[in-house]
């Protein structure tokens, strides 16, 4: 099969007509299954039949010719569509190879990727190579064509551009464009931005907002000018208000914003029956002590009343619809890629056994083929290579203005009083120094960060919004020591406190994500939260507050490539300095 968006070729679609009328026999048939039919919005008992990475035929009837095919009872099981989760992004220390194996192990068999980590570490022939490759995989990648670099870069152009973004948006795996978190230059007039979003409209894919407590009126303007869904609803309320406007919504249940239980609860106790216009996302990952994809999404549904039927179809046939693929994925029907998920029991939506592309990825809970088929140094994603040296002058403060953690994700600035000439910063307070650092080494921006501990001598991370270097601590040679074993590992996250390494987690992909499983990301981010607890950071998630320090969608201050900026007026409070 040519995939994403592409089909099958003449030969192989004779075949697949072959194998209906018995000429050829089916590669697996799932026998006495009870299976979902999302349109008639039925449980049928019936035989599923799959021919390679195809369902070819499904109902009553059993293959003329069963020569080499595998049969398989399905009595008292229950057969749903593959999951699909709309917002993906699949390189936040992890890998989206990694990560679209966990997912899949879970019954989520397609991905809709976020693309701003393949912008910022890869030229885009790689990138489109890349994303190429992933076919070979089996479960089905496609992937977001960003507008923005979602904070202020120095030469912003050389990223963004009319050449580059149209590029993207006419990749054959490219099904949206966004997520569209410059919305503010939108409405202030730049006229390229709205071309983009007319050229994406044209190509007939989906532009995805973040539209993070947007007014009516907001809203209103952003559906004229061309966006399609969100996902930033945090209440029944704004999931309701964005339905009313035509926007498709997708309710979230992530790490840093688990909104999907509270928000369908109050759906339920309204009686809206809205349910056809919504779709789950992780937006991410889910909390930390929890495992699975959308799967644990459709169990929160269930528990909080969603008509079973509904709770399935906002994983599969919902999203499918909304963005036009749904002749090739959502639903068991002839003519469908082979992703499907088989249960134990209706209400449980974490399968047993999951068949991909027509191949078993788990069957009874036992991994059955996973081959790590992506050799990352074919596309230039080896160690990072940082080629410069920290000196004293990059720990030179002097600024009188800091930013204060105000949760994971918001800043705010706030004066600092604490001595900031000196080479420490005393213990027991929640000040640390802070510098941003040119992964190149061109600029640095220097000041304080109110929040995040209130003992620990050194963080150097190679991984943020930007792939800059973020350097933070307590005590300056800590955070010499700190950045050189960064450098010397390749990139990665290191903590130094009292002259000593007490953690390093090597990311050798551009020194963003790990090569390792979510099994080995997932321990590792345990031991660093654990040790940043306890050296006195006061919120949820210590990466997030990494991941989104450049971030300039979230108010209210930012630490960007530019400078430390006022989101609100967007402005520049205190700029860059070169090196």
């Amino acid at each position: 099969m040519l995939e994403q968006g592409q089909f099958w070729r003449n030969k192989s679609l004779r075949d697949h007509v072959a194998v209906v009328d018995g000429k050829i026999a089916p590669t697996i048939v799932l026998q006495n299954g009870t299976y979902l039919n999302v349109y008639t919005k039925r449980w049928v008992n019936g035989n599923i039949w799959i021919y390679d990475d195809r369902i070819v035929y499904i109902g009553d009837k059993m293959p003329a010719n069963e020569e080499g095919t595998e049969i398989v009872d399905c009595q008292g099981q229950f057969i749903v569509p593959g999951y699909i989760e709309p917002h993906s992004h699949p390189t936040q220390l992890f890998n989206p190879e990694a990560f679209g194996w966990y997912a899949a192990k879970y019954g989520t068999t397609t991905l809709l990727n976020d693309n701003l980590r393949l912008l910022y570490l890869l030229e885009k022939t790689k990138a489109f190579s890349l994303m190429e490759k992933f076919h070979d995989l089996p479960f089905t990648m496609y992937w977001w064509g960003r507008y923005d670099s979602q904070s202020k870069l120095m030469d912003e152009n050389k990223l963004f551009n009319t050449n580059d973004v149209i590029s993207w948006l006419n990749h054959s795996s490219v099904v949206q464009g966004g997520e569209l978190t410059a919305w503010p230059k939108l409405l202030q007039g730049d006229d390229r931005l709205l071309y983009w979003i007319q050229e994406t409209k044209r190509l007939r894919k989906r532009v995805e907002g973040h539209f993070p407590g947007a007014s009516a009126e907001t809203l209103t303007k952003l559906k004229l000018l061309g966006a399609s869904g969100d996902h930033e609803a945090i209440n029944a309320e704004e999931v309701v208000r964005r339905l009313a406007l035509g926007y498709q919504v997708a309710v979230r249940y992530s790490a840093v914003r688990p909104d999907l239980p509270s928000i369908l609860k109050q759906l339920i106790a309204e009686e809206y029956d809205v349910f056809d216009q919504l779709t789950y996302t992780t937006d991410g990952m889910l909390p930390d002590e929890e495992e699975g994809s959308i799967d644990r999404c459709i169990k929160i549904a269930i528990e909080q009343g969603v008509p079973l039927v509904d709770a399935y179809r906002m994983a599969t046939i919902n999203v499918a619809k909304y963005h036009g693929l749904d002749e090739l994925l959502g639903s068991l029907a002839p003519g469908r890629i082979a992703h499907l998920n088989i249960l134990r029991d209706k209400n449980d939506p974490t399968p047993h056994s999951v068949i991909g592309k027509g191949k078993w990825i788990i069957r009874h809970e036992e991994e059955m083929y996973q081959e790590q088929l992506i050799d990352w140094q074919e596309f230039d994603l080896a160690e990072g290579n940082i080629k410069f040296d920290l000196t004293e002058d990059d720990l030179q403060f002097s600024i009188p203005i800091g930013v204060k953690m105000t949760s994971d994700v918001l800043l705010e600035p706030y004066p600092v009083d604490v001595d900031i000439t000196a080479s420490s910063i005393h213990d027991g307070t929640d000040e640390a120094f802070l510098v941003l650092l040119s992964r190149q080494g061109r600029w640095r921006v220097n000041t304080v960060l109110k929040g995040f501990t209130k003992n620990l001598g050194a963080l150097c991370s190679s991984f943020s919004t930007t792939g800059d270097i973020i350097l933070l601590g307590k005590q300056k040679t800590d955070m010499q020591l700190a950045f050189n074993r960064m450098k010397e590992i390749g990139g990665g996250i290191v903590l130094v406190h009292e002259g000593e390494i007490i953690y390093e987690f090597k990311l050798e992909l551009g020194g963003a994500m790990t090569s390792g499983t979510i099994e080995h990301y997932k321990k590792k981010k345990a031991e660093l939260n654990n040790i940043l607890y306890d050296a006195g950071f006061q919120f949820n998630d210590p990466t997030a507050c990494l991941m989104f320090l450049s971030s300039s969608h979230l108010p209210y201050v930012r630490v960007t490539p530019q400078g430390i900026i006022d989101v609100k007026n967007n402005t520049v409070v205190v700029p860059a300095n070169m090196r």
